[in-house]
């Protein structure tokens, strides 16, 4: 696990932009920490089914490569967001419930090391191959911020949730 600090080692603005980054997805990984594969599973609030910490972690990974992968880098998309419709927009956390915590936790952290080394190396003004919906290029700077972002607001429903689910607070 990449280790939890909020705190960069450099203060230019890709250390900092990073270390948030990486700061939200340890959290993630955290709020899942030492959770039963029961509770894992389970939708504690009943009108949303798919709020699952599987569900969740899914989605994090999931929507980390629709913005890498399919809008910075252009590529096709892959796996669950395929199956992604006007009536069934998060495929990926309704799927997850057949996926293990430890796998899609697993997968996740390894796409999240994969990602940080690919972006490394490149120019925060560097601008998307797609556009986003309104038809502009954002660039990488965006890119990062949205993840940043999107990754700690869903840290508030992973921590809602767990607690919700076995009592765990305070991660």
């Amino acid at each position: 696990m990449t280790q939890r600090t909020d705190t960069p080692p450099a203060w230019d603005e890709r250390t900092q932009l990073t270390t948030f980054l990486d700061y939200a997805r340890a959290t993630a990984l955290a709020k899942c920490d030492g959770v039963s594969p029961e509770d894992a599973r389970k939708a504690p609030l009943p009108d949303s089914p798919l709020m699952t910490l599987c569900g969740l972690i899914s989605h994090l990974r999931w929507v980390e490569h629709h913005w890498v992968q399919v809008v910075f880098l252009g590529e096709d998309p892959a796996g669950p967001l395929t199956l992604a419709t006007d009536e069934d927009p998060d495929p990926e956390m309704r799927t997850a419930v057949d996926v293990p915590l430890p796998q899609l936790l697993a997968e996740y952290e390894e796409q999240s090391a994969r990602y940080r080394a690919l972006l490394a190396d490149l120019d925060l003004d560097a601008t998307a191959r797609r556009s986003i919906r309104d038809g502009r290029h954002v660039d990488l700077r965006w890119v990062i911020l949205h993840l940043i972002e999107e990754t700690s607001r869903h840290n508030g429903h992973l921590d809602i949730v767990r607690e919700l689910v076995d009592g765990r607070t305070g991660v």
